[in-house]
């Protein structure tokens, strides 16, 4: 490809990018403006409600509110009015308090982008734990077998609400090390940087554990640990060369710890922006809803572009100039303990659930409220003296089934978005923006509590970090040489999208859908732990999360065992999934 005709594909790129980013931003804005008639109850109602807690407002009452907010107006012409303020500094006034929306906004994002960088700290140490012994043995040639990849499921797997609970009660309230609520200096960032920070970055660490063998079986490490160079300069290169498919997934990891860290907000207490926005949308707040959804769209825009120039600058001219071929498939043999690792996992979940489903998981027993575990409670019961076992062995189902139907919509979904690379990138940095709890309110207003509301807000937002993977993924391969081959050969579309593009970009995405699977679990039973999932008494196992996070202290066994149903689920799900890229069979091999 010659230098001009790459300025021009660029800049046509860049183009169709901002235009999806604009569809995007606009389509977004649009939806929150309309949550208070999306819900079918009264706005007037609703905000009267919000500022004085009356439950039964006058009609004169209502009809005041409503010629105050100009409600009667619309949806669009409050948009359109409040889009106008904006060049001016002027994001209107919150219908409750009546106070500037700006300062409170702008104080919530300073909270946030703090939070946000002590757990970015995190998420990078615990990402270089995970992988540090993949790195070092690869770059001193002494890789001979693939990582299991247990530990990094384990941590991924941790619930955030309930690490965050953990460390609240241990580090804040028993040792008192640090403050376990409120937003006092930066010694209240660290319980809560650690609870955002350590299952994102065993996510992260985790793929760079799966790509980095691929990249010490390349023909460039095996030259150079011929010419005798060191192995720190072998191991930081191949760090570099697997930062391409990595690099974008931390776009939804950013925008994750900023706006979607609601629950672990409220734990704390910490007036952060996601919590400013899912207060205003309970409240339908408008003003105050809209500007935090703008700001985390420029936000997420931002952190795209700054991980495009990260991304380009660490791999230098072979990635600019479109040279960056893809990985190879690593001839490492899995570990023997892989295999047994995943067979104990499946043993021991699936005796969970079996001896679950012999008992009753609605019968209540109010003389046997948060017992122990014991011989007639192998798991304990909970405040409501219903069996633990129980309600785990008949949750599984419905858990299982929710969570690989949202895990299948979604790695869809991206795959599909992330072929079309020109509108989707764009499309991929606003949507990242949008966290689950706000999707979950929009979802909810049409739908209702229910786990298939929550189910279908996730699937809305959760297709970003598979679009970003396939796209970075798709840009190697059609770097290649094999497929330039192809193509001088007169290979067709499909002739390249069977041999070359699913082979390059299905084993990895499916690989990081299996590391999200608990992820997903987890961000289901955050939305039922804000009252916007599952409802009781459905013994679904986010839903027992959520339910018995308020007896960590008290009872910790209420929420050992779905805890450790989930680390089950995510070790079985990384261990059971054969690693490498997957090539079609072909005639003579």
């Amino acid at each position: 490809m010659s230098v001009t005709s790459a300025g021009v594909d660029a800049r046509r790129t860049g183009w169709w990018t901002g235009l999806g980013r604009l569809l995007a931003a606009s389509a977004l804005l649009t939806a929150v403006a309309l949550l208070p008639w999306l819900s079918g109850t009264d706005p007037a109602r609703t905000v009267l409600r919000a500022r004085s807690a009356d439950q039964d407002p006058t009609p004169a009452q209502l009809s005041a509110v409503r010629a105050q907010l100009g409600l009667d107006e619309g949806p669009f012409r409050h948009l359109v009015r409040w889009l106008a303020g904006l060049p001016r500094g002027d994001a209107g006034t919150s219908w409750v308090s009546g106070e500037p929306v700006l300062p409170q906004v702008s104080s919530a994002f300073a909270v946030s982008v703090t939070l946000m960088l002590g757990a970015l700290v995190v998420t990078v140490a615990v990402a270089a734990l995970v992988s540090a012994r993949t790195l070092y043995l690869g770059s001193r040639h002494r890789l001979r077998r693939a990582s299991s990849g247990t530990g990094a499921a384990v941590l991924a797997a941790l619930p955030k609400f309930l690490l965050a609970s953990l460390l609240a009660t241990v580090g804040g309230v028993w040792l008192g090390w640090f403050p376990s609520s409120g937003w006092e200096g930066p010694s209240s960032m660290v319980l809560p940087s650690l609870a955002l920070g350590v299952p994102s970055g065993a996510v992260i660490g985790g793929l760079l554990d799966q790509a980095l063998p691929a990249a010490f079986q390349e023909s460039w490490a095996r030259t150079w640990r011929a010419y005798g160079f060191p192995a720190g300069a072998i191991g930081r290169n191949a760090l570099r060369r697997v930062l391409a498919g990595v690099l974008p997934q931390l776009l939804p990891t950013v925008i994750a710890l900023v706006g979607g860290a609601v629950a672990v907000e409220k734990i704390f207490n910490i007036p952060g922006l996601g919590r400013l926005a899912l207060d205003s949308a309970i409240a339908q707040d408008l003003p105050p809803l809209q500007t935090a959804t703008l700001t985390l769209v420029l936000l997420g825009v931002g952190a795209g572009l700054l991980l495009q120039a990260l991304r380009r600058a660490a791999l230098g001219p072979a990635l600019r100039d479109g040279a960056l071929p893809a990985l190879p498939r690593p001839a490492l043999a899995p570990r023997r303990s892989t295999r047994w690792i995943a067979a104990l996992s499946a043993t021991a979940l699936l005796a969970l659930v079996v001896a679950g489903l012999l008992r009753d998981p609605l019968y209540v027993d109010t003389t046997a409220r948060l017992l122990a575990p014991s011989a007639a409670h192998p798991l304990g019961t909970d405040s409501l003296g219903r069996d633990m076992l129980a309600r785990l062995g008949h949750g599984a189902l419905r858990t299982a089934t929710v969570a690989l139907a949202v895990t299948a919509v979604v790695t869809v979904t991206g795959l599909l978005l992330g072929m079309t690379a020109r509108v989707g990138a764009g499309l991929t940095e606003v949507v990242a923006t949008l966290p689950a709890v706000l999707a979950g309110l929009l979802t909810t207003a049409v739908t209702g509590p229910s786990a298939w509301g929550a189910a279908c807000a996730v699937s809305l937002v959760g297709w970003t970090p598979y679009a970003a993977q396939t796209a970075a993924l798709l840009a190697e391969e059609r770097a290649s040489g094999h497929l330039l081959a192809s193509l001088s050969f007169g290979a067709g579309p499909w002739h390249l999208l069977r041999h070359h593009y699913l082979p390059a970009v299905l084993p990895g995405v499916v690989r990081n859908a299996l590391l999200r699977l608990p992820t997903t679990v987890l961000v289901l039973a955050s939305l039922g732990f804000l009252g916007l999932g599952e409802q009781p008494p459905t013994p679904e196992w986010g839903r027992l999360l959520s339910e018995n996070q308020p007896y960590a202290e008290l009872a910790p066994w209420t929420l050992l065992g779905p805890a450790c149903a989930l680390v089950l689920l995510s070790v079985l799900a990384v261990t059971a999934t054969p690693s490498g890229p997957w090539r079609p069979r072909r005639k003579g091999n």
